[in-house]
């Protein structure tokens, strides 16, 4: 058997040069010697890669070609990861279509192909079009993305939009699908999204500023100049996000608005020749809601006087907050995570104890029935449908080991059809695999919900290897759905655990907010407790623990290593937010502003400034040993600049005793998240299982399975 295992013979590249520079804030004095990492013309790298200055190439160069060195005995068994992980992907793939008028709708892959095909049949029968060649029109890229494809109420438009630099700026394009060719509009810096208007002459959609921010929802009609087109919705706040969207009943389109706490929302009649918006409710502080239309009236997501959600009525000709009426009442401890509305039911996702079910709601009787299953963890989520007067929900379950199942589930009759479960060309028998729900005690007492996953015939005895991914942030809660790309590490000897840590919903709203502002350091605590936990039950090495985390997550990642890296073997940092009170502080950044509500406002809040400055990683790390550490970077990320990756590891480097190697790795032609097309982004993967199986001293082939 042979051990993966890193090249440790390597001195680090010449260190980025260390300019000093004191900040100071609040009457607290600190350094920051490699700010000059943080590219002046940052906005126009994301756009133009290659106007990065020559000093900053050269330490991403660098820091690369280091990275591979280290990383170059793992080569060969990367590529044969890659090969294992691309064995369970079904290379002809494709969605169950989906009915939309005289046609059926679908994606679909060719073998081999990296990219999605976006085509459409006729119900009444007749050949296959293709709409979108994904392959065709990433060719020549370095880097290419689908945004939406909108097909126009007539059925003979389609706006699309792609990404080709990973800097999530989107091109929107129409093309005739009588003809297959593309029109001269073109309109770029756009979120990616966009609504038709019922004549299918205009599209409304999302311009964003040289901040990456949104400036506000455009209309622009076929055939005229983009540079032209005019704002029906201007957004001044940097502060706030801004979507466009559909309602279900096609009606309207939907001007969303939000921050981290607050929302607003907007109708404009696709019907109209006036594309003037109607506001439903002014926004207000710490109150959110969403809405669908229905008939004369709308229903409404909300959080007012509702901690974890509830979902009320009002009539469209008033829909104020004065209106609103109860449909399903609130009740602490069930989360409502999504609604849906159809022609004659309600439909919503709820979250209790970390389970996920759905509800059908008849809206007429106000009958009502859900949907859930028995195993100890598993993921449950709606999946978008193109119809309203339907009475099929679609939706799609999975579990650690079960793969991911799509149902059309007939509300009337209760009847459950599967339309996929997704095939493991290679072979999956989840017999041969156990998942399970622990919790974890934290050291204010909380219990943690834990979902592991491992091979059936693990020994539990101390000698597994422990592999913790966490988030805990934005109130997104983590599933525990299906990824055959695990079952890399699960083979080798790996246990597989998912903590699901104060700062995401998994435990309802509260567990959000206790992980949130003054409270974030919950977060880092709950991370630590859940893998002490098992170490303590006696599962898994102390030695061969590795931890992984990626953007708000790899901020989680900075914080353990400094806190406790006794604790680890080894730590995958994915585009880490780990310099944060400079970013916090610089209001131009893109996502600056709209992030003082989830983690405080340096700028203005002296009390916000010495929290973060508490755990901040960049400017927490201590003459301390290190466990090994990979950190990884997109050029063009507007979320998570590359800087912040590239300035931690120089700092680690500067300041830890011993340990490490602590590694940076920046894509140089991609963004947030990382290498586009499904094959590629394997090698993404494999390089983190490759390097996590080297710091815990595993085999590179995985042992036989015993009988279970």
């Amino acid at each position: 058997m042979t051990k993966a295992r890193l090249d440790l013979t390597l001195s680090p590249p010449r260190p980025a040069e260390r300019r000093p520079l004191l900040r100071s804030a609040h009457g607290v004095d600190f350094p920051d010697d490699w700010a000059w990492l943080r590219a002046d013309n940052w906005r126009e790298v994301l756009k133009r890669p290659e106007a990065l200055p020559a000093d900053i190439k050269a330490v991403l160069d660098g820091e690369n070609a280091f990275a591979d060195a280290v990383l170059a005995p793992l080569e060969g068994f990367r590529a044969a990861l890659v090969a294992e992980m691309r064995g369970r992907v079904k290379e002809d793939d494709s969605d169950p279509p989906q009915a939309d008028g005289a046609y059926e709708y679908y994606d679909r892959y060719r073998p081999g192909g990296e990219h999605e095909i976006v085509c459409r049949r006729r119900l009444d029968g007749g050949a296959e079009e293709v709409l979108l060649d994904g392959d065709g029109l990433a060719r020549g890229k370095a880097f290419f993305e689908f945004g939406a494809a909108r097909v126009s109420p007539g059925q003979q438009l389609l706006a699309w939009s792609c990404d080709d630099k990973g800097s999530e700026y989107h091109t929107i394009r129409i093309r005739d699908l009588r003809s297959g060719a593309d029109l001269a509009d073109r309109i770029v810096d756009t979120e990616g999204d966009c609504v038709w208007n019922a004549g299918s002459s205009a599209v409304y959609y999302v311009r964003l500023d040289e901040n990456h921010r949104p400036v506000g929802v455009f209309h622009h009609a076929l055939g005229a100049d983009s540079a032209t087109d005019a704002p029906v919705y201007r957004e001044s706040d940097p502060a706030w996000f801004v979507r466009v969207k559909r309602s279900r009943s096609r009606r309207f389109a939907i001007i969303a608005i939000s921050d981290h706490d607050s929302g607003e929302n907007w109708l404009i009649d696709l019907a109209s020749g006036n594309p003037a918006p109607v506001l439903i409710e002014k926004r207000c502080r710490g109150r959110r809601y969403e809405v669908e239309h229905h008939g004369e009236k709308l229903f409404i997501l909300t959080n007012d006087d509702a901690e974890d959600f509830r979902i009320v009525e009002a009539p469209l000709s008033d829909p104020g907050h004065s209106r609103w009426r109860d449909v399903a009442p609130h009740r602490r401890g069930r989360l409502i995570v999504r609604m849906s509305v159809f022609a004659r039911h309600l439909v919503w996702l709820e979250r209790e104890n970390s389970q996920p079910r759905i509800v059908i709601r008849h809206i007429a009787t106000g009958e009502e029935h859900s949907i859930s299953f028995a195993e100890d963890a598993y993921a449950l989520s709606l999946e978008s449908s193109r119809e309203f007067e339907t009475d099929i929900l679609r939706f799609s379950y999975s579990s650690m080991t079960t793969p991911r199942e799509i149902y059309d589930y007939n509300m009337v009759s209760r009847e459950r059809v599967l339309r996929k479960r997704q095939e493991v060309p290679s072979g999956h028998d989840p017999a041969r695999y156990v998942t399970r729900r622990i919790m974890a005690r934290a050291g204010d007492g909380e219990d943690i919900p834990v979902s592991l996953l491992h091979r059936a015939d693990a020994r539990l005895d101390g000698s597994e290897a422990l592999f913790i991914t966490g988030y805990g942030a934005y109130g997104h809660a983590s599933p525990a759905s299906f990824n055959t790309r695990r079952l890399s590490l699960v083979d080798r000897g790996f246990i597989f655990a998912i903590a699901h840590v104060r700062g995401g919903t998994d435990k309802g709203w509260h567990w959000y907010a206790d992980g949130k502002l003054e409270h974030k350091p919950n977060t880092f605590g709950d991370f630590i407790a859940a893998t002490r936990s098992l170490v303590e039950r006696g599962w898994v090495s102390p030695h061969r623990i590795v931890a992984s985390g990626g953007s708000a997550g790899g901020m989680l990642m900075g914080a353990i290593a400094n806190r406790a890296p006794e604790l680890y073997a080894g730590i995958i940092a994915d585009v880490p937010f780990v310099d944060v009170i400079n970013t916090m502080m610089d209001a131009s950044l893109p996502l600056t502003p709209p992030e003082w509500l989830e983690w405080g406002n340096p700028i203005e809040d002296a009390d916000a400034f010495r929290a973060m400055f508490a755990y901040s990683p960049y400017d927490n790390v201590k003459p301390q040993a290190y466990p090994a550490i990979l950190a990884l970077a997109g050029l063009t990320d507007p979320r998570v600049t590359y800087w912040e990756p590239a300035k931690w590891v120089a700092r680690l480097r500067a300041t830890m005793t011993s340990g490490g190697p602590a590694l940076l790795k920046t894509n140089m032609a991609a963004g947030h998240g990382g290498a586009s097309g499904r094959f590629d982004s394997l090698g993404d993967t494999a390089l983190e299982f490759a390097f996590a199986l080297a710091c815990a001293g595993l085999d590179e082939t995985p042992p036989e399975f015993t009988d279970v």
